[in-house]
């Protein structure tokens, strides 16, 4: 998502700061139209919130990222495969090369395996707002909404809407592993 330059600026336009796609667009001597896609691609992958007519990219939300990017070349971690059947774990290495998704699975029992592995990813009783379960996601595969969509689903995950109506997540099922 941020290899591509005009994102990037607009990316760094935003951080930890609020501005309207005007004040983005003299900020980064970029084309308003420019702005507006690079925008738009930000909002997609969840890492751009709104405030009125001004957008944000939190500041947790780019530590996520970075804890999320940091971990795809790691290999699977061994808790997971001390929780899994030998089965899971055939499953899991057919859609993971180490901790990268490489496809997510159109059959629902790999599907819902491969839920499963990424539910443990986030902490029960913690709430997260929507870019942090991007960013978390996103360390997986790309394609957030999607695998989004499936937690919620297979009810892995919950959602509702704060007060000041922006979703929250939280864990709501799957196993947890054992700590010993």
């Amino acid at each position: 998502m941020l290899l591509d330059p005009s994102r990037l600026m607009v990316a760094g336009s935003i951080v930890g700061t609020e501005r309207t796609i005007d004040e983005i667009a003299e900020h980064t001597r970029l084309d308003r139209a420019v702005v507006l896609h690079s925008i738009g691609a930000l909002r997609q992958a969840g890492l751009v919130t709104t405030v009125g007519d001004t957008y944000a990219l939190p500041v947790t939300t780019l530590r996520e990222l970075a804890r999320a990017v940091s971990d795809t070349g790691r290999p699977m971690d061994p808790i997971v495969g001390d929780e899994m059947t030998d089965d899971e774990r055939v499953v899991l290495s057919r859609f993971f090369a180490g901790r990268a998704l490489t496809k997510i699975p159109v059959d629902r029992s790999k599907r819902l395996i491969v839920l499963e592995r990424l539910a443990l990813e986030f902490d029960v009783g913690r709430r997260y707002d929507e870019p942090t379960v991007n960013g978390i996601l996103h360390g997986f595969h790309p394609d957030v909404a999607a695998l989004r969509r499936y937690l919620v689903d297979e009810h892995l995950l919950d959602r509702s809407n704060r007060q000041d109506g922006h979703p929250e997540y939280w864990r709501s099922g799957g196993r947890v592993p054992s700590t010993g």
